[in-house]
């Protein structure tokens, strides 16, 4: 999986922007706040069709103007695809791959896969579930079409059923709708639940020797899944919780409240793990995303590393460089000299200056 090139037209900071890109090692260098993180943006809607940011269309859109255009030109198995996103400020984008429109996003997931890691991410660990579900979906919505379905259908039956608990009061005929609603909630939860078991399954596969090597042989890490409910358990949970839910307006019961727990050594690193710790473990999750991916499709994706060395330690920083290996991988940063001094080889070196890209070889 190659990333031959990306044009952006109104794009955040960016009028217009065309950049060719080499299949090893390129890097973004510059200032901060000027347009470096934009790139990986770019590249990351094309392949998931959402900001890794979580921003909303209308917010990515160049100041002043209505839309926005990203082009993506990728070879994969040797066949070259254009993939066209059309963002818009008053409706849903448009896509197309190879001129041709797509009605669903779904149709586009798995096209790009990409791995972002930002220093965000090293604070996965110790922050809230919602983080650590969001890291899971994003990966899964990129391997598996019909997680992402699951997904999507189960987020708006749970927004409808919220929707009818806060209307209940003014209209309680409504309530009788309810089981309606539960039935699908089950139905769709239940497969989420079975995949996101299945996900930590295949993760931990993984993480366990790469996380080992990484800590010199002194730590051994296992991810956890922590369902809120189980797959034999939720239909009884969710109606012993009706009562209480109608009296917060709220659905307290689903995947939408798990979690995932990181254990080292028999501790619960996100209570009791120090930072070297849980940024340790952040990191050989993000490795682990990389090999997964390999192994779910055959396949390299494309590595975005958003100014995420300066983060790092040189131990890190020199384990995280040698993992990358035949990967394409296109890297942000604020100078030059942390990657001379690590004696790398780079393709090709670009400088962003406010909105503007020049290419230096």
């Amino acid at each position: 999986m190659i990333i031959k090139s990306i044009e952006l037209n109104n794009f955040r900071n960016y009028d217009s922007l065309c950049l060719n890109f080499e299949d090893g090692t390129n890097i973004l260098y510059g200032d901060n706040a000027q347009g470096k993180t934009n790139v990986l943006e770019a590249i990351y809607v094309s392949a998931t069709t959402k900001s890794h940011k979580g921003s909303k269309d209308k917010e990515i859109i160049r100041f002043g103007e209505q839309e926005a255009h990203i082009r993506t030109y990728l070879l994969k198995e040797n066949i070259e695809y254009r993939v066209d996103m059309h963002l818009r400020q008053s409706k849903s984008k448009g896509i197309a791959i190879n001129g041709q429109k797509i009605k669903k996003a779904a149709d586009l997931l798995g096209l790009l896969n990409v791995v972002f890691f930002s220093p965000e991410d090293l604070s996965i660990i110790k922050n809230g579930p919602s983080e650590r579900r969001r890291f899971v979906d994003m990966e899964l919505c990129q391997l598996d079409k019909f997680y992402l379905y699951n997904l999507n259908q189960y987020n708006k039956i749970v927004n409808q059923r919220n929707k009818l608990l806060k209307d209940f009061y003014n209209n309680p005929d409504l309530m009788d709708t309810i089981t309606i609603w539960d039935s699908q909630l089950l139905s769709y939860g239940k497969q989420i639940i079975e995949r996101r078991r299945l996900f930590t399954q295949q993760l931990n596969e993984i993480i366990f020797d790469i996380h080992k090597n990484l800590s010199g042989g002194k730590e051994e890490l296992q991810v956890v899944y922590e369902p809120d409910s189980t797959e034999d358990n939720f239909e009884a949970r969710l109606s012993a919780n009706r009562d209480r839910d109608i009296r917060f307006k709220l659905t307290s019961t689903g995947p939408h409240r798990d979690d995932f727990s990181f254990i080292v050594n028999g501790i619960d690193i996100r209570k009791y793990g120090s930072q070297g710790q849980q940024r340790t473990a952040a990191l050989s999750l993000k490795l682990s995303e990389i090999e997964l991916v390999k192994k779910v499709t055959k396949d390299t994706p494309v590595l975005l590393l958003d100014d995420v060395l300066s983060e790092l330690d040189s131990n890190r920083q020199n384990y995280l460089l040698s993992s990358i290996g035949a990967i394409q991988t296109i890297i942000t940063c604020t100078g030059l000299d942390e990657f001379v001094n690590n004696r790398f080889e780079i393709n090709k070196i670009f400088q962003v200056t406010d909105g503007t890209i020049s290419s230096e070889n």
